[in-house]
C-alpha cells in the first residue's frame, strides 16, 4: 500500500480512533486536565490572599487558568502522543511498515492528526471553564481566543517529541517515558532561565497582562520578543517533525 492513501482508509489512523475513541480508553484521560484545573480555578477565585485587602483573585483567575491548563495539555499531550496509556492496544511499526506495507508519510499523517484530535478534546473539554473564568476575570474575549490558540500550538509543537519518542524507543517504554519527562521539564526550566518571554508560560503571562516584553539582544542586534518566541516554538515544531521521520525511516530499514 503506497504514500497518499486517504484518512478514512488509514488503518493507523482507525486503530487511534478506535481505541481512544470508539473504546472510550482517552476518554479519561481527556477529562484530567479538567480534573486537575477546575480546583485550582475554584482555589484562585476563592482563597483569600495573604492580605485580604489585596485581594486579587478574580481578576487572576484567567491567567492562572490559563497557565495551568498549558502546563498540563502539553504534559498530557506528551503522554499520549508517546502511546503511554494502553500501549498494548496498539500494533507495532513492524505490522504497519512490513504486513500493511504503509509509506511512513502515510504513517505521519495519521498519528499527526490523532496528536491535533486529542490536542482539540482537551481544549473542547476545558473550553466552558476557561471562558467562565475569563467572564469572571473581564479578559477581552479576543485575549481568550489567541490563548486558545497558543494552547494548541504548544500542545502540537511539543507532542511530535512523544510521537518521535514512541517510534524512536517503540520496545523501550521506561527509556520513552523518562524521556518526554525530561524534554518538558527542560524546556520548561531552560527556556525561562536563558530569555522568560521563549518560556511559554512566561509568554501566555505577558500576553495576558498586556505588558511589553524586553526584546531579545545580542551584539548590539535586538529582536522582538514575540519573533524571539514564534521562531523558537517553530524551530521545537520543526525539529520534532524531523526526528519522528528519521526515526520512522530508521525503523523501516532495519
Amino acid at each position: 500500500m503506497g504514500d497518499g492513501i486517504s484518512m478514512k482508509d488509514n488503518p493507523v489512523f482507525r486503530e487511534g480512533v478506535e481505541v481512544y475513541l470508539v473504546e472510550g480508553q482517552g476518554v479519561p484521560v481527556y477529562f484530567y486536565l479538567l480534573l486537575i484545573l477546575a480546583p485550582i480555578a475554584f482555589l484562585t477565585l476563592f482563597l483569600p490572599s495573604l492580605d485580604p485587602q489585596a485581594w486579587t483573585g478574580a481578576a487572576n483567575l484567567f491567567r492562572v487558568s490559563a497557565v495551568v491548563a498549558l502546563l498540563v495539555l502539553v504534559y498530557l499531550g506528551l503522554r499520549l502522543a508517546n502511546r503511554e496509556f494502553v500501549p498494548w492496544r496498539f500494533l507495532p511499526l513492524k505490522h504497519w511498515l512490513g504486513e500493511e506495507r504503509l509509506g511512513i508519510s502515510d504513517i505521519a499523517r495519521a498519528q499527526l492528526l490523532l496528536l491535533c484530535l486529542h490536542t482539540s478534546f482537551f481544549i473542547l473539554i476545558i473550553t466552558p471553564l476557561l471562558l467562565w473564568a475569563g467572564a469572571i476575570s473581564r479578559t477581552s474575549l479576543v485575549l481568550v481566543l489567541t490563548t486558545f490558540g497558543l494552547l494548541f500550538f504548544y500542545s502540537v509543537a511539543y507532542g511530535v517529541w512523544g510521537l518521535a519518542a514512541a517510534v524512536f524507543w517503540e520496545r523501550r517504554v521506561e527509556s520513552r517515558q523518562v524521556f518526554v519527562r525530561c524534554l518538558f521539564f527542560a524546556v520548561m526550566i531552560v527556556s525561562a532561565l536563558v530569555y522568560l518571554p521563549a518560556n511559554p508560560v512566561g509568554f501566555l503571562l505577558y500576553h495576558l497582562g498586556g505588558r511589553e516584553m524586553t526584546p531579545f539582544a545580542v551584539g548590539g542586534w535586538r529582536w522582538p520578543a514575540g519573533a524571539i518566541h514564534a521562531g523558537f516554538h517553530f524551530f521545537v515544531f520543526g525539529l520534532g517533525l524531523l526526528a519522528y521521520r528519521w526515526a520512522l525511516g530508521r525503523e523501516r530499514s532495519q
